[in-house]
């Protein structure tokens, strides 16, 4: 049973980082665009879980919480340039 469920969580967050791929492309803004980027790690954040999850690898899920911070660090940076021009005060 757990590898259907795998296997459907495999196939729903390839879709979404599909469709957040497009987005990050056709964005009307840069604002859109840095939602798609932020929304795209969390999506391949769930990816390394469910191969950690499918593997039995505990390093998957260290790499997924070091994915995290970075994707977090990198959206407010993001977010800083866009508000103020310059990330560093």
């Amino acid at each position: 049973m757990i590898a259907y469920a795998l296997t459907f969580g495999f196939a729903a967050l390839g879709f979404g980082l599909a469709m957040n791929l497009w987005r990050l492309f056709k964005g009307p803004g840069v604002a859109d665009r840095i939602l798609a980027l932020d929304t795209m790690v969390i999506n391949v954040i769930g990816i390394i879980v469910l191969a950690g999850i499918a593997t039995g690898s505990g390093t998957a899920f260290e790499a997924a919480l070091l994915l995290a911070m970075v994707g977090f660090v990198g959206t407010v940076a993001y977010a800083k340039f866009l508000l103020r021009g310059d990330i560093i005060e």
